[in-house]
């Protein structure tokens, strides 16, 4: 554990001005970025007496090993550098507000050609619109179902709106009139588009002025004596107002704006905001996170805004169409808050930056909006005293589990950094590797590795353990050894930010972005998939190596023995040992991930080993017609003319492919 006073800069070296600073460990990564109005008060702050710090504070600077910061000129500059600095490095001290994965969302796949409609659950993607989120599945499943007589758009998979598309017939949804089949091609990709984009426009907050439409062509209509489409109009104007009531209107005057409302205490804080547009509320959405240092509620306030909106706008900005008015603007025109942050001109100045036009940030005082905040405020305190109970028993039981593991292999500390390695095969054919990574007890699938193991029917799946742990250790070697040291002067340039001066290159960080390399960081505890043998070969690699502070363990499937390397016997822990029940997760983790790259491959191989060896054909032609067709079956089907038809295909590439297909037949 490094002693902050090691690596304490020079009495004086570190400036007064305002800036971004950010601590990294002895590997190299960034733990965590911050910024100060005075750089010189606040990193001194970081190296006062460590009993007098606060838990995670402690935590982070004995962790840490480098510090380094850059001076900026203005407020604003701090507020976007230090965003772009904690969505750059991922530091695993800073609070990060992505979007949770509690709560199902409604959305919309406006990035395909077809949009699709669907609930989900998960991180944000590029060419998805979402709405929500909702507190419950049904709830959105129960919406949709009323809004999709009105806009009868996609709501299929990719695989089942192909089939559909193959054998020429919809599905029942389309029978019924609750989609309008562009499989089939009832309807063309603009069409299908523009019941999309209405279907959005609703629920964006634009329903008045769809009701009204409707209504209008209702009267048209029945001018005209189409009683039939009149009733069918006047059903889905229903459909549409029933839709609308689940939503309460909660401010009168048409108001769009989010309301922030915090619960916390000295280690933890829940935040809960509530999405009101057109006076409606349209989404809720709520975190728990952890303090790194004492943390006030205007403080709070501050780091949400900046990194809640910034990643909303950038979501925003690959998405299509994701900005384009003020009903899908990604920061609201106005933000009610508890507490105004000590930086709320420079914090307004950017939000409005973000959005394109002037954004208010206030605190209710009285009438519908205070009623509301309040609300909010309830609703958070809560989240966090439910968070508070489940929390007792998560954070108990990793903590009893690496406890558990470090005195049960004798290691000098807890493993708080697990690697795993698994080997999946079917009778020595498409062997890979898996490698999966826990910490603090909890997956980190950025992390995961997967590996190709070449010539492994020799090998068997004792070598085939020691030839993953030889390539990923040396790439550990490599990636860490010392590099040349960088101009002392660089970044120190009057007039531009300066960073401190750490100027050796260190071990293990990719010069050009500054973040550590894939194989960078190691592991405390090495763990493979097997008993003795497999240990003890991944033992020798390292050994063979030379790194000496990697654990290592075998964990065997039959009697779920842990096998500790040069030990005659298994280490035995309890069935009913949250150690074990670690262990068996890394493992079971790896095995899944492992088993998922080995179908891939293999399904690979089976698509397109009729048509291996083809003159001119290569990985990117054989998918290119798989997808065209469909299938191999299909293909055969062809002739000459439909397949020189596709790009980068002539006459002489076609007749080969059929060539080759017919003779494999035959």
């Amino acid at each position: 554990m490094p002693d902050p006073a090691s690596y304490r800069p020079a009495t004086g070296s570190i400036p007064e001005a305002p800036g971004v600073y950010r601590f990294s460990d002895v590997h190299g990564r960034v733990i965590y970025v911050g910024k100060a109005k005075s750089l010189r008060q606040r990193l001194n702050s970081y190296f006062a007496d460590l009993s007098g710090l606060h838990p995670r504070t402690r935590q982070m600077v004995t962790t840490a090993a480098h510090v380094q910061w850059t001076v900026v000129g203005t407020e604003v500059e701090a507020l976007q550098l230090e965003y772009n600095w904690i969505k750059e490095f991922d530091p695993r001290f800073n609070v990060r507000y992505r979007d949770d994965k509690t709560y199902p969302v409604l959305a919309v796949t406006v990035g395909e050609e077809f949009p699709r409609l669907h609930v989900y659950r998960g991180p944000r993607r590029k060419g998805v619109r979402y709405f929500g989120p909702y507190a419950h599945a049904w709830a959105i499943r129960e919406t949709l179902d009323l809004l999709l007589r009105v806009f009868p758009a996609r709501t299929c998979s990719a695989g089942v709106f192909k089939r559909h598309g193959q054998i020429g017939r919809p599905c029942l949804l389309g029978y019924i009139d609750k989609c309008s089949a562009p499989c089939v091609g009832r309807v063309d990709a603009q069409q299908h588009r523009d019941i999309v984009d209405d279907f959005c426009d609703f629920l964006a907050g634009r329903t008045d002025h769809l009701v009204r439409q409707m209504e209008r062509r209702m009267a048209e209509v029945s001018e005209g004596l189409e009683f039939e489409r009149a009733a069918r109009l006047r059903d889905d104007i229903g459909a549409l107002k029933r839709a609308m009531e689940k939503q309460a209107v909660v401010l009168g005057d048409g108001t769009d704006a989010d309301v922030v409302a915090f619960a916390d205490d000295e280690l933890e804080a829940a935040v809960q905001v509530f999405h009101v547009r057109g006076g409606r509320v349209r989404g809720q959405r709520g975190w728990v996170i952890d303090k790194v240092e004492p943390t006030d509620t205007p403080q709070l306030v501050e780091r949400f805004l900046t990194q809640f909106y910034g990643e909303q706008a950038a979501l925003a900005a690959e998405t299509p169409g994701g900005g384009s008015d003020d009903a899908q603007q990604p920061v609201p025109r106005e933000i009610l808050v508890p507490e105004l942050p000590a930086d709320v001109d420079a914090l307004t100045d950017w939000l409005t930056g973000l959005r394109g036009s002037r954004v208010g940030i206030r605190v209710p005082q009285r009438g519908d909006k205070r009623a509301l905040a309040e609300t909010v405020a309830r609703n958070a305190a809560e989240a966090f005293t439910q968070h508070k109970l489940r929390r007792a028993g998560d954070l108990t039981a990793r903590s009893a589990a690496l406890q558990e593991i470090q005195d049960g292999l004798g290691l000098d500390s807890a493993p708080l950094r697990i690697e795993c390695i698994d080997v999946s095969h079917v009778q020595g054919t498409d062997v890979v590797a898996s490698l999966v990574v826990f910490e603090d007890g909890l997956a980190k699938k950025s992390d995961y590795r997967r590996f190709e193991v070449k010539d492994a029917a020799e090998l068997g799946d004792v070598a085939s353990i020691a030839e993953v742990v030889r390539r990923r250790f040396r790439r550990y070697l490599a990636e860490t050894a010392p590099a040349g040291p960088r101009d002392a002067d660089a970044g120190n340039d009057p007039g531009t930010p300066r960073e401190a001066s750490d100027v050796g290159a260190r071990p293990g960080i990719d010069p050009e972005t500054g973040r550590p390399r894939r194989f960078a960081y190691p592991p405390n505890l090495l763990v493979v998939d097997g008993a003795a043998p497999q240990a003890q070969a991944a033992a020798d690699v390292l050994a063979d190596l030379g790194v000496t502070d990697v654990a290592v363990c075998g964990l065997a499937k039959r009697l779920e023995e842990v096998w500790v390397p040069g030990e005659p016997d298994p280490v035995i822990l309890s069935r009913t040992s949250e150690g074990l029940y670690l262990l068996q997760r890394v493992r079971d983790e790896a095995h899944r991930f492992a088993i998922a790259y080995h179908r891939q491959k293999r399904s690979k191989g089976m698509t397109s080993s009729e048509l291996d060896g083809v003159p001119g054909l290569g990985p990117a032609r054989r998918g290119a017609l798989l997808r065209h067709f469909g299938s191999v079956r299909k293909l055969k089907a062809a002739d000459v003319e439909e397949i020189a038809a596709l790009p980068g295909f002539g006459p002489r590439t076609a007749a080969a492919v059929l060539a080759a297909l017919h003779k494999e037949g035959a």
